[in-house]
């Protein structure tokens, strides 16, 4: 016997009971230990969206109409309650709250990465996707300053791959499936050091000039 999100049947119930109590203290950990809230969100097979609309523009990458989100400071049982109620849903992160996130080729975000961390800046988490994408946590704001920033830096007309993802934003949380493609991975992952995102300015520089750098390779 199975279960449904939404139309898609996961089977094997015993493997994916193991999995909801894996889930359900992934969450416990974003919302008691890091402060974010989580989104349940749907997942994708073969191409199709667990949501059931057949021309679903994000399959597998979006919030679940239906399901409320579990809010920031959720102990670990109210968080397993939440998401035993949601079974297979994946684990999205608004953004805009807690942090924004600068979205850049994987190729250059690794790069940056490891020349940040050398340098001595300040970092947030950073995500991989399996789209390949790095994604950076940054201070709540970056959305509305990016402009601003690339512009004063001589950036704004380089086309850049990097944006910035603000309110009204969610991303997969690792380790959940995005769109099909596998799982979302940390290259940095959250901790106490990491408990307040960077200013973006302060890693704007070496994201750029690195995305202009391996604009080639990464295309």
């Amino acid at each position: 016997m199975g279960f449904t999100i939404g139309g898609i049947r996961e089977m094997r119930t015993g493997a994916r009971r193991r999995g909801r109590a894996i889930d359900g203290t992934a969450v416990a950990e974003y919302t008691g230990l890091w402060g974010w809230a989580v989104v349940p969100g749907a997942r994708a097979a073969d191409g199709a969206c667990s949501c059931g609309d057949t021309g679903c523009p994000a399959p597998g990458a979006h919030p679940l109409d239906f399901a409320p989100e579990v809010p920031a400071g959720a102990t670990l049982d109210v968080a397993a309650r939440a998401w035993a109620e949601v079974p297979g849903a994946s684990m999205l992160l608004p953004v805009g709250r807690s942090f924004d996130v600068l979205d850049v080729a994987e190729t250059a975000g690794r790069r940056a990465l490891v020349r940040m961390e050398r340098m001595g800046l300040p970092l947030g988490p950073v995500a991989v996707t399996p789209q390949g994408r790095a994604q950076f946590f940054v201070a709540p704001g970056a959305a509305d300053e990016l402009p601003g920033l690339l512009y004063r830096m001589g950036w704004d007309d380089a086309g850049l791959d990097l944006r910035a993802l603000g309110p009204g934003c969610h991303i997969t949380a690792p380790p959940s499936d995005r769109g099909g493609l596998g799982p979302v991975r940390w290259l940095r992952p959250p901790g106490p050091e990491s408990a307040e995102p960077p200013e973006a300015r302060l890693l704007l520089g070496t994201l750029a000039y690195l995305c202009h750098r391996w604009a080639a390779p990464c295309a």
